[in-house]
């Protein structure tokens, strides 16, 4: 007996010594695939620029320079090759850099507050984009190189090196877009051109609604591009990201990009906002836009609205990891939300999925009901639309419901005019402060900066929205802060949350979150049952809902 538990325990022994070697190996190899190597660089001269400082919110190197606009706006010229560019772009934005970067863990680690599961989560994604440096042109690859030289020596290691960390940033929405459906962006565009334009010139708007807090949209950079090879190009953008997510070049050609419903990826690829700058670099009309979003493997589902002066219309590149699609809808005007409209793609039952539960449909249906009602197109009414909060037929549907054109969460809205080179960006907040004009034409045909003068064009900005100085507009800020303080478990008078925002579905599910968390069932009860009475968002939060209520009936 007691040999035959001697030999099981050495067996046992054996086969735990041999998981223990598997394991090690294990990680040996994830950690291993999950470091990325920097491009060789032959000439890294450029390190040793230094910034001038022309006052406390102005810098230049050489040509190069970085301001803070009036307007709350930042401001970035850069040009040459794409090492030096980039360590350029590090070095006027190093501060922005930094704090860009804090921002975003903080947002990290506040979704993730163990350090155990960061450091698996910094595994995972190493481990998920062990290829992305093989799908990232060497262009961009040296520019992002050259630009982690700024980024925090140090603080965030435990992430990976500095070139590690600014690459994988670059494909941050695809992989929470992709892998968990976070619909961190549910954005809006559409553009009018021919009769459907006052003028008959091409008009495009948008909202990009990109929320991962309120401290991350607060240092948008309006950043002008005169890169050594392609097109000279405008985007908005944030620091240390070099992707385009909304931009106009001078051919005026226009990009924006449109997140669709997605299947779990097996791997990495090019991420989006990388394929929309190749598009804004290299493309000078649709056609040359979609050979390159062709030759391009993504991992996540997009629609790119391309708009184009050369062409005098716009149409939408729709991708998947597996296919694409043109969508051209032979009218002259183009409406794009968060599903696909073309006819193969179209189709997918992922995209049927998407218009039945989420609120892309709903939102689409308005954004035409508002071009209907507003005539022929122009700038001014663009904006207008832009900053619509209502649903369908005017209806009140709560400040803030993702179905509408205007969430009040936007980074940016903007609005474009390619064939005289206009773009329009909004200040803060989201799309309700003035929206600034900036000309190409005159900015690209600059010979360095000239202090003391703005860059935009006052003679073309549009006011803000009145509705900043409403009483409206101040109920919902009083909303947005007791929205977090009942997200932070903290003491909350349920009755100012519904008076805040009365007409939200989601008011009354805090508030019935709220009331369940203090095992008032049957108060929570009543919130619940009184969210069902307004215009839900998703499929996916009405069944929350319903699942609340069930809990509320057996607590």
């Amino acid at each position: 007996m007691k040999r035959g538990l001697k030999k099981l325990g050495r067996v046992l022994l054996w086969i735990t010594g041999i998981l223990l070697l598997l394991i090690l190996a294990l990680i040996i190899y994830v950690v291993s695939v999950s470091h990325i190597d920097p491009p060789e660089i032959a000439d890294k001269s450029a390190l040793q620029l230094q910034r001038t400082q022309l006052d406390t919110a102005c810098y230049t190197i050489g040509n190069n320079w970085f301001r803070k606009s009036n307007s709350g706006l930042y401001e970035l010229y850069v040009e040459g090759a794409p090492f030096e560019r980039g360590v350029i772009y590090g070095k006027l934005t190093e501060e922005l850099v930094q704090r860009q970067e804090d921002i975003f863990v903080d947002q990290i680690r506040e979704m993730i507050p163990s350090r155990f599961y960061l450091h698996f989560l910094k595994y995972f994604v190493g481990w998920f984009n062990r290829h992305l440096a093989d799908n990232i042109a060497e262009e961009n690859k040296e520019e992002i190189y050259g630009i982690s030289f700024a980024a925090a020596k140090g603080r965030y290691d435990f992430i990976g090196s500095n070139y590690e960390r600014i690459l994988n940033y670059h494909a941050a929405h695809d992989i929470g877009h992709a892998l968990q459906n976070m619909m961190l962006v549910g954005c809006t565009s559409f553009a009018t051109w021919a009769d459907r334009s006052a003028d008959s010139s091409l008009i495009i708007g948008r909202n990009f609604d990109f929320y991962v807090g309120d401290k991350f949209a607060e240092d948008k950079i309006v950043a002008f591009y005169r890169p050594d090879k392609g097109h000279r190009f405008m985007m908005v953008t944030w620091a240390a990201f070099t992707g385009v997510v909304s931009g106009m070049n001078e051919k005026g050609l226009t990009v924006t990009i449109n997140a669709d419903k997605s299947e779990i990826p097996t791997g990495s690829a090019t991420p989006v906002s990388l394929v929309a700058r190749e598009i804004l670099q290299y493309a000078g009309n649709i056609q040359e836009a979609w050979i390159i979003a062709q030759r391009r493997k993504m991992f996540v589902s997009e629609s790119f609205l391309i708009g184009s002066a050369a062409d005098n219309r716009a149409a939408i590149i729709e991708k998947t990891p597996e296919g694409m699609d043109m969508y051209d809808p032979q009218r002259h005007f183009i409406t794009c939300t968060n599903h696909f409209q073309g006819d193969t793609l179209g189709r997918l039952p992922s995209n049927l999925e998407q218009v039945k539960e989420s609120a892309s449909a709903y939102r689409y249906e308005r954004l035409s009901e508002l071009l209907q009602q507003n005539g022929p197109n122009t700038v001014q009414k663009t904006v207008r639309i832009l900053r619509d909060r209502y649903g369908l037929h005017g209806r009140n549907i709560g400040m803030g419901n993702e179905k509408a054109v205007n969430q009040l969460i936007a980074h940016h809205g903007i609005v474009f005019e390619p064939a005289r080179r206009l773009v329009w960006i909004s200040t803060a907040p989201w799309q309700l402060g003035k929206f600034v004009a900036y000309d190409l034409n005159k900015i690209f045909s600059m010979h360095g900066l000239q202090e003391n003068r703005e860059l935009y064009d006052s003679a073309l900005t549009i006011p803000a929205d009145t509705f900043l100085l409403t009483k409206e507009y101040r109920s919902f800020m009083t909303f947005r802060h007791l929205k977090e303080q009942v997200k932070k478990g903290k003491e909350v008078n349920l009755q100012e949350l519904i008076a805040s925002n009365p007409e939200f579905y989601h008011t009354y599910v805090l508030a019935g979150d709220y009331a369940f968390r203090h095992k008032r069932y049957q108060e929570a009860k009543q919130y619940y049952q009184t969210a069902l009475t307004k215009e839900i968002a998703t499929k996916q939060e009405e069944m929350h809902i319903r699942r609340q209520l069930e809990k509320c009936d057996q607590p």
